[in-house]
């Protein structure tokens, strides 16, 4: 199977600071990837010179990271390593704050979450504590719409590839996860050293106890000793190719010589040089002159795909993503809040209007009407009205822009589907000479 047909899935690595995602994935990276070895030996130098040998597959993805965040373009395919059945790009998933604001625009856009567990004696138990990650981003990926999950038990070395802690963390584990939605029958639970390299991609040799892991699937069951294979065993998204064009901006670069560039990942219909597109809130309708993934132009971006192209007349003032208002949280939420909602790629101030409806969690059935208030743990229907135009559709018509998590504070209070949406009418729009041109053709 040639590189070119490989299926692609996008996968965001989630789990507890110091778990092992640094390391985990710079190794996935660093074995099957796109990381060349002038590079990596580079890093590897770099490391030992500065006492982190340790850390050199975390290094590799820090450099990536901070290369990135400097405004060096670094050319995505870094970010991606093969398995024998998919091309799969990570979707960054690193430490604290952020990272959450980062995991509704990202996670929206992922088939798959790797939960990556650190064994060690009280590691384990600190991330899954109330106040740990591991919960809160296992709820996010769930409530977000990623369905599938395998569970990495890290640094398996540090607690001596014990057959009892391994027990004991995937009961634990399994019993958290079902909490959240997933069922642990399709969760392939497997123990690795990120930093070694056990059961990454070989089966080690440690742990003579470990038979492998096993998930169902609707196909049958799927079983494999490494976390490479538990990658391959994920099940293909469908990707909605013949419904109209959705496509959430990521970035908008400005390149000289070529213009505006907005980049994102294709999630319904299919691009093409040639087409007139609109990009919405913003309500500015321009020609898509060429198409490009990973450097190579493109007849046509799928869904899935994470594309840039490039369109004329347009300037980067006038799309982009968006911009994030924080507010106190008073605790309970009554009509009037106005905290800030992310949703695909956008950060923008809501207000809730009305409180239609509280509801029960689990069977959607209404227990109150226009109640006073809503609080923590409970489920309501709810208007909402953005401060500024903004681009969303039904969560059944189009899953990823139809999730949001309501944040305050820096704290994710809420998070929810939505139901319906009432369109304001397309006004006074900007439709460039280009698309004035293309729609003569």
């Amino acid at each position: 199977m040639g590189k070119e047909d490989k299926t692609h899935i996008n996968i965001v690595v989630i789990g507890h600071v110091d778990s092992g995602k640094s390391t985990t994935t710079g190794h996935l990276i660093y074995k099957c990837g796109g990381i060349d070895s002038r590079t990596i030996e580079k890093f590897e130098k770099e490391a030992a010179e500065l006492g982190k040998g340790s850390f050199k597959y975390a290094w590799v993805l820090d450099k990536l990271k901070a290369e990135r965040e400097r405004g060096i373009t670094i050319d995505i395919a870094l970010w991606k390593f093969q398995t024998s059945k998919y091309e799969v790009t990570v979707i960054d998933a690193p430490g604290h704050r952020d990272f959450i604001k980062n995991m509704i625009t990202g996670t929206s856009q992922a088939d798959c979450a790797i939960l990556i567990i650190a064994s060690g004696t009280g590691e384990f138990e600190a991330g899954i504590s109330k106040d740990g990650q591991t919960r809160e981003h296992a709820l996010l990926a769930f409530t977000l719409g990623v369905r599938q999950l395998i569970v990495a038990l890290n640094k398996m070395d540090t607690a001596k590839w014990a057959e009892e802690r391994y027990n004991e963390i995937v009961k634990e584990t399994s019993n958290f996860i079902k909490k959240v939605g997933y069922n642990p029958k399709n969760v392939p639970f497997v123990p690795i050293s990120g930093f070694n390299g056990d059961n990454m991609l070989e089966p080690s040799s440690n742990c003579p106890w470990y038979k492998g892991w096993e998930k169902e699937t609707k196909s049958g069951k799927a079983t494999g000793k490494t976390l490479l294979e538990a990658i391959d065993a994920i099940e293909p998204p469908v990707r909605p190719a013949n419904k109209p064009l959705r496509l959430p901006l990521q970035d908008v670069y400005k390149i000289s010589g070529i213009g505006t560039v907005p980049v994102g990942r294709v999630e319904t219909g299919v691009i093409s040089p040639g087409m007139v597109v609109t990009f919405a809130p913003a309500n500015v309708t321009t020609e898509v002159k060429s198409v490009e993934m990973h450097h190579q132009q493109l007849k046509e971006g799928l869904p899935g795909d994470n594309v840039g192209f490039n369109v004329k007349n347009v300037s980067v003032k006038e799309v982009r993503r968006g911009n994030v208002i924080v507010l106190n949280h008073p605790g309970q939420v009554g009509a009037g809040y106005a905290p800030v909602l992310d949703c695909h790629t956008a950060h923008i101030a809501c207000k809730f209007s009305e409180l239609l409806e509280k509801i029960d969690r689990r069977t959607g059935k209404s227990v109150e009407a226009s109640p006073k208030f809503i609080k923590s743990g409970d489920a309501a229907i709810v208007k909402m009205i953005p401060s500024k135009p903004m681009c969303v559709e039904a969560f059944t018509e189009y899953p990823p822009l139809g999730r949001f998590a309501v944040r305050d504070m820096r704290q994710t209070v809420a998070v929810g589907v939505i139901k319906s949406v009432e369109k304001a009418a397309a006004g006074a729009a900007k439709v460039t000479k280009a698309a004035q041109k293309a729609g003569k053709k």
